[in-house]
């Protein structure tokens, strides 16, 4: 095991996260993959690509805004225009900013009437910046961006292209530090899964398991807890990537996905407990399932393509789909860093004609997912993973190398019920056998034709 984690508070007598390496490091990485591009500069609403070039952040509440944006010129250094008393922060807790911190407010997605003129505002700032360094004649990366924004751009003269494809290559290969960060986002996640599952027990709705999780994270000190998907029983399959109020039941599958951010570093891993027990089916789908990834983590090295990858995984229509489109995300894998999809992408439905090559420094998630013979239970498994030079290492480590059962053990008059076993109970039941004692079938025929009355 060569990945470290580390105590979550910064001291004196031990290097841990260095963070000043970390700012330097990506910005960087997003100059070096800007120098290589044909780009005059990239200009940013995305939160987490003005979060890798600027360091900033201003709460979870602004990631869907796209209020807020960030320039990153060729050959010079980054600017962040912020939303309102953000900016004043950035200039007293920023250094690294050194000052290039305005204030500035898009449209607020369409909110501020056109009439305003905040789209024209942020295009002449834009071209002001752009002007002055002599890049307004080059083309301008952009990530996301509104229309009116768009349309203001081009109105004062300048060539807006794709920029996303610059900061996604920026933002590929992990530096040491966002290695770190990643791995002690899998440790808390580790954490919220070992309370989960022993808290779990009929009754407990998902929706409590979510707040549980939740209260764990933010306990540990989780920036933003994403999302937590919660899909139990018949809910399995098909998988509805949402939870409800739904209740647990003996014999449940129940299977998890958590995601959330430490210092902006991401999770996405999901696990898949039995409550009280398991199906014999349930098990052979959490088996297969199993297998499967499996085989996917057996081939992750340097060289390997993603097409290598999911050519172990089955197509769409062995597990109940028309094709790879209908069955997407379900065998999948994904590139984690400051967002949960990332690059490189592991998918039937793109890798096999367009393989990417997989690179030392890479963090990525590979999940599986296999229905169970019932037609309702399902299997869902999902490791991260810190690519190395000969092979790689998973970071997250609740135990899922077979299927855990949660929630209390039954015990009978014999002894404790399996952990295997149907849902249904008579589905399990033995009748004992004796020398002298007669088939209970025979026994209740006999006092039906006796006329006795018997409870069958």
């Amino acid at each position: 095991m060569g990945l470290r984690t580390y105590g979550l508070m910064g001291v004196d007598w031990e290097e841990r996260t260095n963070f000043d390496r970390l700012r330097r490091e990506r910005l960087e990485r997003a100059k070096r993959e800007l120098g290589r591009s044909e780009l005059g500069a990239l200009l940013c609403f995305d939160m987490n690509n003005i979060r890798y070039t600027t360091a900033t952040h201003i709460g979870t509440w602004a990631m869907d805004k796209l209020v807020r944006f960030s320039l990153l010129p060729r050959g010079h250094e980054p600017i962040v225009w912020d939303f309102g008393s953000a900016a004043r922060h950035h200039q007293l807790y920023c250094p690294w900013l050194d000052g290039r911190s305005p204030a500035g407010i898009s449209t607020l997605r369409g909110a501020m009437s056109p009439e305003s003129g905040r789209a024209e505002d942020v295009a002449k700032k834009i071209r002001r910046e752009l002007e002055a360094r002599g890049l307004h004649r080059d083309p301008i990366g952009v990530d996301v961006i509104e229309l009116p924004v768009l349309y203001a751009l081009q109105a004062e003269g300048l060539t807006v292209v794709d920029g996303q494809q610059v900061m996604q290559r920026a933002r590929l290969i992990k530096t040491q530090d966002e290695i770190t960060l990643l791995n002690t986002a899998c440790m808390m996640v580790d954490a919220a899964y070992d309370r989960l599952y022993r808290a779990m027990k009929p009754g407990m709705r998902e929706n409590e398991c979510v707040g549980l999780v939740a209260k764990v994270l933010y306990d540990l000190g989780s920036e933003h807890v994403e999302g937590v998907n919660a899909i139990s029983g018949e809910r399995c399959n098909p998988h509805p990537h949402v939870y409800t109020d739904r209740a647990l039941r003996p014999g449940d599958p129940a299977y998890f996905d958590i995601l959330h951010s430490y210092n902006g570093y991401r999770t996405c891993y999901y696990r898949t407990f039995a409550v009280g027990s398991a199906s014999p089916a349930m098990v052979d789908a959490y088996t297969r399932c199993r297998e499967y990834l499996d085989a996917a983590i057996g081939l992750i090295k340097p060289g390997v393509t993603t097409g290598d990858v999911v050519k172990v995984w089955p197509r769409a229509q062995e597990f109940g789909f028309p094709d790879e489109e209908a069955a997407f995300a379900l065998q999948f894998g994904h590139g984690v860093g400051l967002s949960i999809w990332e690059k490189p992408i592991f998918s039937r439905l793109v890798s096999l004609d367009h393989p990417e090559v997989i690179e030392e420094g890479m963090v990525f998630a590979l999940e599986t997912f296999w229905p169970a013979s019932d037609g309702w239970s399902a299997a869902r498994i999902e490791e991260q993973l810190v690519v190395t030079k000969d092979g790689c290492e998973v970071i997250t480590r609740c135990p899922a190398e077979e299927l855990l059962v949660a929630g209390a053990h039954h015990y009978t008059v014999a002894g404790p019920l399996p952990a295997t076993r149907e849902t249904q109970s008579h589905r399990n039941r033995r009748p004992k056998k004796s020398a002298d004692a007669a088939p209970v079938s025979t026994v209740v025929a006999s006092a039906k034709n006796e006329g006795r009355r018997v409870r069958t």
